[in-house]
């Protein structure tokens, strides 16, 4: 299958999703339903026309892409076994996440002070987990892609997830680089929908820019926390509104109660 058709199969892929009929694009594009029809069953529509076409569905070029070469429902896991080795072991763990990262055995050594004995030990065990190719010299390949995401309920997530998400909040976040924001609104289920979207692209787009940054060296870098979240929340400042309400509610029926408790009682 061409390229070209593969974006389209992806795009009727996302159109279904999303429970857009034909008449829906035509109409948010300005074109008749036949011509919709046309374009998206003949394959001859350029890339202006499709990145128009994304911007109305509020869909990523790169995201549709992704879609096209099958990887965006192949979320890359390591094994269990793998996760519980890493889980068990921080340094283990480190290593491993250095070395995704793009660092060099001998700059891993020398920025975190191992032992030459220690970092081969560590190097050896990822050789046995088949989470990297031990090499002459220490040097390593790895065996995993890099792209890779932690299982939801996976060992690695149990253990430093929790950890990792308090530490990195305890920051101030006075720097110049640095960002925080919490905002708190009521978003219908649509609106919802298009939030989480976005919230993955950014993930995605973070992910390929430190693919892209992977030829720097380390002293160019800077290590990078990106924390998203979102969820269903009530805010307990306004739970503690409403409970307030419920006692004012009922204290004059409490009030009328007592009264009548006391009548009955004479």
């Amino acid at each position: 299958m061409a390229e070209r058709e593969r974006l389209l199969a992806a795009l009727k892929t996302v159109l279904k999703e999303r429970g857009w009929r034909y008449a829906d694009l035509a109409r948010a594009l300005g074109l008749s339903e036949p011509t919709v029809k046309r374009l998206l069953s003949n394959g001859r529509i350029d890339l202006e026309r499709l990145e128009r076409i994304c911007a109305v569905l509020d869909l990523d070029f790169f995201e549709l892409a992704r879609r096209a070469r099958g990887a965006r429902d192949e979320t890359r896991h390591l094994s269990p076994k793998q996760e519980a080795e890493l889980a068990r072991s921080p340094r283990l763990m480190t290593v491993f996440h250095l070395l995704c990262q793009g660092w060099r055995t001998d700059a891993i050594r020398a920025g975190f002070g191992l032992s030459a004995p220690e970092l081969t030990r560590l190097l050896a065990r990822l050789d046995r987990l088949a989470l990297a190719e031990l090499l002459p010299g220490d040097k390593v390949r790895l065996r995993v892609p890099r792209d890779f995401s932690w299982r939801d309920d996976g060992p690695v997530r149990a253990r430093y997830l929790g950890a990792a998400s308090r530490e990195f909040l305890l920051d101030g976040f006075q720097s110049s680089d640095a960002l925080l924001a919490l905002d708190i609104r009521e978003l219908g289920a649509a609106s919802l929908a298009v939030l989480r979207r976005k919230l993955e692209r950014l993930q995605a787009e973070f992910k390929e820019a430190a693919e892209l940054d992977l030829s720097l060296p380390p002293s160019k870098r800077r290590s990078v926390g990106l924390l998203l979240a979102t969820r269903p929340w009530v805010y307990s400042l306004i739970e503690t509104l409403r409970s307030e309400y419920a006692d004012e509610r009922d204290a004059p029926m409490q009030g009328r109660g007592g009264r009548r408790a006391r009548v009955a009682a004479r």
